[in-house]
């Protein structure tokens, strides 16, 4: 991993304007923040920098407006949010660039802490255009990015501004670059990847980056009745990608030339609907009933998941092994999230995991606080598996 200045490489800021990238993109409901989470990710870099004495000054997108003012996209909404979460005011200008904001910029004091109205309110943004970047980057003497969230983007306000100013990784942006390098950068082997989720297609990237960096691949969730029956199993009504047997079959071949064990099911819970508490069986991965469809991996396929987690120094996960939302087919993923978790409290393995059904999981299962490091990234945490270079930071590289 290119090597990146953070907070700890900033001296003497008192006075200085520093426009700190962060990711407000936050879920609302009737004008009100329903999840913090991702304030309360970028609040400690903003609480350094404030206490140091810079003018923090806030840049972020919320929503797609495409690139024109839409009020209910409106930053202002987000700011009482900011304040609750920082314990300190928080001033909002109507306007990132221009007058509106250079006016509240020149008003602010050492420790001040002001929120610019929503980036993508201009069409420069998301075009990465240089004089828009530029206006940006007058109304500041540092650029900290603290938005992993948003580093495959290569907007103006993720990329250009580290072009025009001295530019740093924020705390948050810190800790998730270290969490990422010791999950596959340069990780502590044996590496296992569980992959879960419902379709191969959208994670085809990830899988064929992953088989040539981990010792194993668990493969749950409906992608793994996709591999099945690309072995010729019979999959009965499971969600399953026919068309795609193709792409499973190169995955496990490009798998065994690498040395990489491909781990798949061998048993599965079946359920005839798709609710809570429906009649289920437990039946081998061969015997799967015509008219039955698999809604979780079996207690066999999860004693053999634990298996390599415990064998594992370095697990990075990224989708369920079943259909979690509903009981009793949260079963495997909760098994094995515990087992993840008392592994890493026990100091045996790195747990990094990522994206938003799995972090809904571990939290299902009482133990999002257990892993090593919880990606809330999204789409940057998995181009970043799928091997993917990050605009955002690589433009941090010194």
């Amino acid at each position: 991993m290119p090597a990146f200045k953070t907070l700890d490489d900033l001296n003497d800021i008192a006075g200085k304007r520093v426009l700190v990238r962060v990711d407000l993109n936050v879920p609302v409901s009737e004008g009100r923040v329903t999840d913090a989470t991702r304030i309360e990710r970028v609040s400690p870099t903003i609480r350094e920098l404030s206490e140091k004495g810079a003018k923090v000054i806030l840049l972020a997108h919320f929503g797609r407006p495409k690139g024109q003012p839409v009020a209910d996209m409106s930053l202002s909404l987000i700011a009482p949010a900011v304040e609750d979460v920082l314990d300190h005011a928080v001033f909002f200008a109507p306007d990132c660039i221009g007058t509106p904001a250079e006016e509240a910029i020149a008003r602010m004091n050492n420790g001040d802490i002001l929120l610019l109205e929503n980036t993508r309110f201009h069409k420069g943004e998301e075009k990465n255009d240089p004089d828009f970047t530029a206006a940006l980057a007058k109304n500041g003497d540092i650029y900290v990015n603290d938005a992993f969230s948003a580093a495959h983007r290569a907007h103006a306000s993720t990329e250009g501004l580290a072009r025009h100013l001295p530019a740093y990784a924020g705390r948050t942006m810190q800790a998730e670059l270290e969490a990422l390098e010791k999950g596959l950068g340069n990780p502590s082997r044996p590496v296992v990847a569980i992959v879960g989720g419902a379709k191969v297609s959208t994670k085809i990237d990830l899988l064929m980056n992953l088989v040539k960096k981990v010792d194993a691949l668990v493969i749950g969730g409906g992608m793994a009745n996709t591999f099945l029956a690309a072995q010729g199993i019979d999959v009965g009504k499971s969600l399953c990608e026919h068309d795609l047997a193709d792409t499973a079959r190169k995955i496990m071949t490009e798998a065994e030339g690498a040395g990489c064990s491909i781990v798949l099911p061998v048993d599965g819970v079946v359920g005839r609907e798709f609710k809570a508490g429906a009649a289920n069986e437990i039946v081998a991965i061969d015997a799967i009933p015509s008219d039955a469809m698999v809604l979780d991996v079996g207690p066999k396929s999860v004693a053999k998941v634990n298996d390599w987690i415990a064998k594992a120094h370095t697990l990075v996960w990224n989708g369920p092994l079943g259909a979690f939302e509903i009981e009793p087919f949260d079963a495997a993923t909760v098994s094995a999230a515990r087992h993840a978790a008392e592994q890493t409290r026990s100091g045996l393995l790195v747990s990094v995991a990522g994206g938003g059904d799995t972090v809904s999981a571990l939290h299902h299962a009482g133990v999002a606080d257990d892993f090593t490091y919880i990606s809330t990234a999204g789409g940057a945490f998995l181009e970043w598996m799928e091997g993917k270079e990050l605009p955002g930071v690589s433009v941090l590289s010194r």
